[in-house]
């Protein structure tokens, strides 16, 4: 279980990311959150050093901390691995299997997975976690040819991509992302903690192998405020944005 400094430090942590302390904006006094938490200065105190130390909040003593950024962001570019992303940040990364099954792929699935209609391939639920918060409902569907290689992996492997990297060898990349917001359902809102109804981030992502190969098609929903996605132009001046002698207009 979690000392209390760390449950203390979640709380704050959600109320950042979910927009409650903006960026430029103070956290409550010492004393305050000791009265709204139950918890002596000192473990509050705990607290809000562990966001300084990930870099929420300022560091300086003595007084209010100043809310330093309130994003946890996901290059697109990169392959997908909670575990690592969560860990690059600070974050501890979490998760539990809630159904694993063997079953015939829908018509999309086998259009992404480019298998024929109605072949058996593997359906995962997991949910994970950022420091003992419930952020993400992951849903994925792995092709027929890998899916021997995924039931052998212990139900709490941290990242099945990583995972079959390290055991087949394989080498990964992203072929495509989708992202929308969309409604919780009953299984999402009780998973995530949040009220049927509640927006979420979707992205629907496709990894393949290097060589093209698809390997898992994923449905992913955020609890709202957990995450923001990033993508990095590339470097250099568009053409259609030059002049002649290569000066912007």
């Amino acid at each position: 279980m979690p000392a209390r400094y760390e449950q203390i430090a979640a709380e704050l942590r959600e109320a950042i990311l979910g927009g409650t302390y903006p960026v430029g904006s103070h956290l409550p006094s010492e004393a305050a959150l000791a009265a709204r938490h139950s918890a002596a200065r000192g473990t509050v105190r705990q607290a809000v050093a562990l966001l300084a130390s990930e870099g929420l909040v300022g560091s300086r003593q003595g007084a209010r901390r100043v809310v330093l950024r309130g994003e946890r962001d996901q290059l697109f570019g990169e392959p997908y691995d909670f575990a690592r992303w969560a860990g690059a940040l600070g974050h501890r990364a979490g998760g539990e299997v809630i159904g694993r099954r063997r079953r015939k792929a829908s018509a999309t699935e086998a259009v992404r997975l480019a298998v024929c209609a109605g072949e058996e391939v593997l359906s995962m639920l997991r949910l994970r976690t950022l420091d003992g918060v419930p952020v993400l409902v992951e849903r994925a569907v792995y092709a027929s040819w890998v899916v021997p290689a995924v039931e052998v992996l212990e139900p709490g492997c941290e990242s099945v991509v990583g995972a079959l990297g390290e055991t087949a060898g394989l080498a990964f990349r992203h072929g495509e992302h989708l992202i929308d917001a969309v409604a919780a359902g009953v299984q999402e809102a009780r998973l995530l903690a949040v009220r049927r109804g509640s927006p979420l981030l979707r992205r629907r992502r496709l990894t393949s192998t290097a060589e093209g190969r698809p390997v898992e098609w994923s449905d992913d929903r955020y609890r709202a405020g957990s995450v923001v996605f990033a993508t990095r132009s590339p470097g250099g001046v568009n053409p259609s944005l030059a002049g002649q002698d290569g000066d912007l207009r």
